[in-house]
C-alpha cells in the first residue's frame, strides 16, 4: 500500500512538474484546423505537419541557423568562462579572503538584474563591432556564466586536500602545474559546470534579442518570430513546434549526462 502510494505521489510531482511541456507537445501534434475546434490535450488526429513546416519551409525564418547560432555561442560562452573560473576559483578557495569577501561579490553581482546592463553593454558592442556575431553573443554568455562556473569550482577545489598541494610544491611544481595537478580531481564538478553553463547560456533571451538581429539570432530569439509567422494569428501549432525542438539539445544533454551531474552535485556530501 505504500509503495502504491509513493508511485502515486511521484506520478502527481512527475506531471505537474512537466504539465506545460505536456501540453506544448500535445498543441504540437495538432493541425490548426484541430486547434480552432479542440484546445483540450486530447488529440483526434495527431499529426507531424507542424515540425514537416518548421524543419523545410526556412526561406523566412531559417530553424537551422537559429540552432547553429545557439549552439556556438553556448559552447563559446561555456568553455570561455570555465577557462577563466578556473584559476580564479583555485586562488579563492584557497585563499580565505577569497571565500571571505570575492566570492560573495561576484554572486552578489549576479544577482542584479541583467537588464542594468543593456545599454552600456549595447554601446560598447556598438563600438566595437560585435553587434550581431556569434563571438559577440558568445563573450556576453561567458560574463553570464562566470559567476555559476565560480561557484561550483571553488566548492569542489575547496573539497580537494591542501596537503596535495602541498606534495606537488614540495616536488618543484609551480602553481600552474599545482593546478593542472588538482584538474583531473575535480573532473566531475567540470563537466557539472559545463551541463549548467550550457544550458544557462542556450536559455538566455535577453542578450540575445538585445545584441542580434539577423546573422546570429539564437534559438530562443528566433523561436519567438514564430508566433507571428503569418497575418492571420498565431500559429500555435507551428509555434509550440519550434519551442520543442529548442528546448530538445539541452533537454538531451541534461539526460545523457545526469549521472556525471548527480555524482558532482553529491560528491563531498558524506565524509568520513
Amino acid at each position: 500500500m505504500a509503495g502504491a502510494l509513493r508511485w502515486i505521489v511521484f506520478a502527481i510531482a512527475v506531471l505537474a512538474m512537466n504539465f506545460p511541456i505536456i501540453v506544448t507537445l500535445i498543441t504540437s501534434l495538432k493541425s490548426q484546423r484541430e486547434l480552432s475546434t479542440n484546445p483540450g490535450l486530447w488529440i483526434s488526429q495527431p499529426t507531424l505537419d507542424n515540425y514537416l513546416e518548421v524543419l523545410t519551409q526556412t526561406s523566412r525564418f531559417n530553424i537551422y541557423a537559429y540552432l547553429l547560432n545557439s549552439t556556438v555561442a553556448a559552447l563559446i560562452g561555456t568553455g570561455l568562462a570555465i577557462v577563466l573560473a578556473f584559476p580564479a576559483a583555485y586562488a579563492i578557495a584557497r585563499s580565505e579572503a577569497g571565500k571571505r569577501l570575492v566570492l560573495p561579490i561576484v554572486i552578489n553581482l549576479r544577482a542584479v538584474p541583467l537588464i542594468i546592463f543593456a545599454i552600456p553593454l549595447y554601446m560598447m558592442y556598438q563600438w566595437l563591432g560585435l553587434l550581431d556575431t556569434r563571438i559577440g553573443l558568445g563573450l556576453i554568455l561567458t560574463i553570464v556564466n562566470a559567476p555559476l562556473a565560480l561557484v561550483i569550482l571553488v566548492n569542489a577545489i575547496s573539497d580537494v586536500p591542501v596537503e596535495l598541494d602541498e606534495a606537488a610544491k614540495v616536488d618543484g611544481a609551480s602553481s600552474l602545474q599545482v593546478m593542472m595537478i588538482v584538474r583531473p580531481v575535480i573532473r566531475p564538478a567540470l563537466v557539472t559546470t559545463f551541463i549548467f553553463g550550457f544550458i544557462t547560456a542556450w536559455n538566455e533571451f535577453l542578450f540575445g534579442l538585445m545584441l542580434t538581429t539577423s546573422r546570429a539570432v539564437p534559438m530562443t530569439v528566433g523561436a519567438s518570430f514564430f508566433f507571428a509567422a503569418s497575418g492571420g494569428g498565431v500559429k500555435w501549432g507551428t509555434a509550440s513546434a519550434v519551442m520543442m525542438l529548442g528546448a530538445l539539445p539541452p533537454a538531451l544533454l541534461g539526460l545523457v549526462m545526469y549521472r556525471q551531474i548527480s555524482g558532482s552535485m553529491t560528491a563531498g556530501a558524506v565524509k568520513g
